[in-house]
C-alpha cells in the first residue's frame, strides 16, 4: 500500500516535512544552531541528514504533542532551555553571574553537554548545575521516507523503523544514575532535558520517587521534558513546549530499576515446564562426551 512520507518524517531543518522539500537549497543550515546540520547517515556520506523529528503512528488524527518525537537534540535549541533550567531548577537565590560551559569533561565518564555556573569575581565556581540533552535513537531506517520527500513522491510501502526505547532504558538511564551519584557528592544536580514521550516511557518501566520540589536537597536528578505542539506564530509548523519538571535521586532511580517487584514464582516455573520439551538429559550428554574421548 502506498505510504505518504509526510506521515513518517515530521520536520526537516526545523520546518514541517513536505513532499518536494529540498534542504540543500538552504545549504542544510540548521536554524537552531545557525550552522550546517551536524547529523549524518551512513547512506549519505557527502551531506547532512537533517531530520529533526519523526511521527509515531500515521493518519489524520495524529497528535503532535503525543506522536511527534525529537530525534535530534539540537531541536531543543528552538527554546531557551538554559534560562528555563535556571528558572525552574536552580536551588537558592538566582545566580549573580551565570555563565555556560559547553562539553565539560567528567573524568572517567565522558562529557556533560552544558554546565551553568555562578562564577564569583575571583573567577571561582560557586554553584553549578549540569544539563544533558537527549533525543531518541531509531531502529531500522527512515531514510527511504526522506528520499521520497526530496523526490516529491509517495513510498511503495511504509519503511520499517521504530524508536529505540530499550536503548533509553539500558544506556541513558544507567549513565544518568552514575552522573546523578557524582552530583550528589558534589552537592549539585544534573538536569535531563528529554522528550516528554521518553519520560513517559521511563515512568512506565520504573516506579521511582518523583517530586515537583526539584530544588530540594533530596533531589539530584531533574527531568525537564518537552513536547512538540502546533506553533500559532507559524501556521503548519511546530514548536517545543515545556511539559514537566520533576526530580528524583540517583539512589531512588537505581533501586526502582534494579529492584523491581519480582514476578511470581509460579509464572517462572510455568515457563520452565514449557521449555522442558527442549530439555537435555545431562547424564546422557556427559556419557556421550566421555565416550567420544575414549574413542
Amino acid at each position: 500500500m502506498p505510504c505518504n512520507p509526510e506521515t513518517i518524517v515530521g520536520e526537516i531543518l526545523g520546518k514541517r516535512a513536505v513532499k518536494g522539500a529540498d534542504p540543500s537549497a538552504a545549504d542544510f543550515q540548521c536554524p537552531f544552531i545557525k550552522s550546517r546540520c551536524p547529523k549524518r547517515s551512513t547512506q549519505l556520506p557527502d551531506e547532512p541528514y537533517p531530520i529533526c523529528s519523526l511521527w509515531r503512528g500515521t493518519g489524520p488524527k495524529t497528535d503532535p504533542q503525543k506522536d511527534l518525537i525529537f530525534v535530534c537534540p539540537k531541536r531543543f535549541y528552538a527554546v531557551d532551555f538554559l534560562t528555563e533550567v535556571i528558572k525552574h531548577c536552580w536551588a537558592g537565590d538566582a545566580p549573580e553571574n551565570p555563565m555556560v560551559a559547553p562539553e565539560v569533561k567528567m573524568e572517567g565518564f565522558g562529557n556533560v553537554d552544558f554546565v551553568i555556573a555562578d562564577v564569583g569575581q575571583d573567577g571561582e565556581v560557586e554553584q553549578f548545575l549540569s544539563v544533558e540533552l537527549q533525543a531518541i535513537d531509531i531502529t531500522g531506517s527512515a531514510f527511504k521516507a526522506y528520499q521520497a520527500l526530496r523526490a516529491g513522491e509517495d513510498l511503495e510501502k511504509k519503511p520499517t523503523y521504530g524508536f529505540n526505547w530499550d536503548n533509553v532504558y539500558k544506556r541513558y538511564i544507567t549513565q544518568l544514575i552514575r552522573k546523578g551519584y557524582f552530583h550528589h557528592h558534589w552537592k549539585s544536580k544534573i538536569v535531563a532535558v528529554i522528550p516528554e514521550q521518553v519520560y513517559e516511557y521511563i515512568k512506565g518501566r520504573a516506579g521511582f520517587m518523583r517530586s515537583p520540589d526539584v530544588k530540594s536537597p533530596d533531589v539530584n536528578i531533574i527531568f525537564m521534558t518537552y513536547c512538540l505542539e502546533a506553533d500559532p506564530t507559524r501556521p503548519g509548523e511546530y514548536r517545543p513546549r515545556l511539559v514537566t519538571v520533576e526530580g528524583t535521586s540517583h539512589s531512588n532511580l537505581q533501586n526502582a530499576i534494579l529492584y523491581k517487584d519480582a514476578p511470581k514464582k509460579e509464572a517462572f516455573t510455568s515457563q520452565i515446564k514449557r521449555s522442558l520439551v527442549r530439555a537435555i538429559d545431562l547424564a546422557d550428554l556427559i556419557a556421550a562426551k566421555e565416550g567420544t574421548k575414549t574413542e
